[in-house]
């Protein structure tokens, strides 16, 4: 019976170990997962197409404000919708960095977070992230008007009611590059750079002009 006994502590030890092994595992692949990130953000969708005006629409917000996404503003303020969920890791670490961004820009932009589902979740996900001032709009409308498919997404309208940039975000850098490729002009860094990239191949001493001089490219 003692070698029975030994065996089956040792038959243990193993299942024992194989599960760690499994969770640490597991564990790894969604760190890398969040980790892993495009250079700059990346557009999927064709809902609205860059330079076409945003469909304006009317929504009370969380906190029962009604606020208005797209259409022409009187105050020339930009807007950034930016699409999350409670059940979005990377959209929990993004909040605060979304938030800091905003504040940054000032009086410039207004920052719109747009979720979808249950209204308990998204008002915890406001005090945990302490968002009270920031206008949350639970809304599947919106996100439908936009095509929205992947968290978390931005979309960036002007002043004028035209959607300039777009796409999935994931860091300060992706936030920024909405703005860049809006200032330069191109619906993502992605179409600037491949604009770039026809441009120096037809004019090879261009290179060290094509990105404007204090530029950041997310």
């Amino acid at each position: 019976m003692e070698p029975l006994a030994v065996s089956q502590a040792l038959l243990w030890l193993v299942v024992a170990g194989l599960a760690v092994t499994v969770f640490a595992l597991a564990r790894q692949i969604g760190v890398l997962h969040e980790r892993i990130a495009p250079l700059g953000a990346l557009m999927t969708d064709r809902a609205v197409d860059v330079g076409d005006p945003a469909p304006a629409l009317e929504v009370s917000d969380l906190a029962g404000r009604r606020v208005r996404v797209g259409g022409r503003r009187d105050d020339d303020r930009a807007q950034f919708l930016l699409f999350v969920s409670p059940a979005c890791p990377m959209c929990k670490k993004l909040l605060p960095v979304a938030r800091s961004f905003a504040r940054r820009e000032g009086s410039a932009l207004e920052l719109v977070l747009v979720g979808d589902g249950g209204r308990d979740e998204h008002e915890a996900l406001i005090r945990a992230h302490k968002l009270d001032g920031v206008p949350f709009l639970l809304s599947p409308v919106v996100g439908m008007t936009y095509g929205i498919g992947k968290l978390p997404y931005a979309v960036l309208i002007d002043h004028e009611g035209i959607l300039r940039s777009k796409g999935l975000v994931n860091s300060r850098e992706h936030l920024e590059s909405l703005l860049t490729a809006k200032e330069l002009g191109h619906a993502s860094i992605q179409h600037y750079l491949t604009a770039a990239g026809d441009q120096i191949a037809d004019r090879p001493d261009l290179a060290h002009a094509v990105i404007p001089e204090g530029r950041t490219i997310g």
